[in-house]
């Protein structure tokens, strides 16, 4: 299955379960994660979307790397239910 099918299905998701899902990208900075996720409750956390399969570049590992020692988040989904799974995981109860 394709990144972009992936990463619709699991931000609709995330949507019907009051996410907010940011299309991320910084102008100064390569390789950041594809979408920041806002958790109803205000937690921020970061998804990278890959193809069925594929792993992060090097820059990407990188950037996961540095987001991680500052205590953020960062999941690499290659699968539809994988995602929804976090989604789930994430929500605590504390989702709609």
């Amino acid at each position: 299955m394709l990144e972009k099918q992936i990463e619709a299905a699991v931000v609709d998701y995330a949507k019907t379960k009051g996410f907010l899902a940011y299309k991320f990208t910084s102008p100064n900075r390569a390789a950041v994660p594809d979408r920041m996720m806002v958790l109803p409750s205000g937690h921020i956390f970061f998804i990278e979307f890959k193809r069925g399969g594929q792993k992060p570049t090097p820059a990407q590992e990188r950037e996961h790397v540095r987001l991680r020692q500052q205590n953020v988040q960062v999941y690499v989904v290659d699968d539809i239910q994988q995602g929804k799974d976090i989604i789930d995981s994430m929500c605590a109860g504390l989702c709609l």
